[in-house]
């Protein structure tokens, strides 16, 4: 449901918003409040912050439309805001264009151009918030993330959802480059960084395509992480392709003699999610740590070239969907018991 506040000193369109809107009201596709003035529709803002539209008079008593804009536009730069006032006039379109409004309409009001307007503004502030969802994916980002880029990018509500702590059910993926640390000390560096990038593409588009992210690069490994449903699946299926596509890419002539292969190591479980690290340097990185994580880490650690292994806990899960076979059981680093490994081919 989108939450639309109107502001406008004419009781009367309140009524007529309502008659015009009432189907998307009753279909609950619509929400609207109602503030006489700006003061007000900043005090009806500030209780309800998840509002995506303001629609607005200019000319209003105590607080007029323009200055609205403004207050609105710094405090509170993800509502989307469209005029609508009898001051048609090119002077007021371009003050309240220049204040941030993202459209305008005049009145008597045309109604279906309003629909219209509304909608083509709820659409882009939705787009709007969806890639700030994604944003809070991107553990590059998290790792600078300091009180004034939380501010920026969507306010308190933004920061609790960031610095939640929570136990998780999900699937973790290291996927290492083997020998590339015997590239970086020979090979200079732009050719040592262009490589390093161009195979993270590589995998990291695998990842995103089965709906996975990644928690962070580590050196010349990318940990990855699935959540939801049949997240140990996909996370099997975002290693198979990115082991396949890197074993397609050609030599590169900087470096003739190195062949690109990667060793995977998936584990699956409970795991936490939190913000680790230093709040003194204001660096944080939000990210998985644990047993099922730790395990993952060390089975990439124990793979060879284009090995896929496995728990065997992951393998019960998995083994009527991939193709698998037994390596054996492995002494794991850390881990008391040897460890039942399983390959996965395909």
């Amino acid at each position: 449901m989108s939450k639309i506040l109107v502001v406008d000193d004419e009781a009367d369109l309140q009524s007529l918003i309502r008659q015009r809107f009432r189907q998307k009201i009753r279909e609950k596709k619509y929400d609207f409040l109602f503030a006489l003035n700006g003061r007000e529709a900043l005090e009806v803002v500030q209780d309800n912050p998840d509002i995506d539209m303001v629609l607005s008079d200019i000319n209003m008593p105590e607080m007029d439309g323009l200055t609205l804009l403004s207050k609105l536009n710094e405090s509170h730069p993800l509502i989307k805001s469209v005029i609508v006032s009898a001051y048609g006039d090119m002077e007021n379109i371009r003050a309240a264009m220049n204040r941030g409004a993202f459209d305008f309409v005049t009145k008597p009001v045309n109604f279906e151009d309003l629909s219209v307007t509304m909608e083509k503004t709820l659409l882009y502030a939705k787009q709007i918030r969806d890639t700030l969802d994604a944003v809070k994916e991107n553990n590059i980002l998290r790792m600078y993330v300091d009180e004034n880029v939380l501010r920026f990018m969507g306010g308190q509500e933004f920061e609790k959802t960031l610095l939640v702590n929570e136990t998780v059910e999900a699937t973790v993926a290291f996927i290492d480059i083997c020998g590339f640390t015997r590239i970086s000390e020979t090979a200079n560096a732009d050719s040592v960084v262009r490589l390093l990038n161009r195979y993270f593409d590589v995998m990291v588009k695998e990842i995103i395509r089965q709906g996975g992210y990644v928690d962070k690069f580590i050196g010349d490994a990318i940990m990855a992480v699935f959540k939801g449903d049949y997240h140990l699946d996909r996370a099997v299926d975002a290693s198979l392709g990115a082991r396949n596509e890197i074993m397609k890419l050609p030599t590169d002539p900087a470096v003739p003699d190195f062949v690109p292969r990667v060793s995977i190591g998936i584990n699956c479980g409970e795991m936490i999610s939190g913000n680790i690290g230093s709040a003194s340097l204001r660096r944080l990185d939000f990210t998985m740590i644990g047993d099922t994580v730790n395990t993952a880490q060390r089975l990439q650690a124990a793979a060879t070239e284009n090995q896929v292994l496995i728990s065997e806990l992951a393998w019960q899960q998995i083994k009527d969907s991939f193709r698998c076979k037994a390596v054996g059981e492995m002494k794991l680093k850390n881990k008391s018991n040897p460890v039942m490994t399983y390959e996965v081919l395909d």
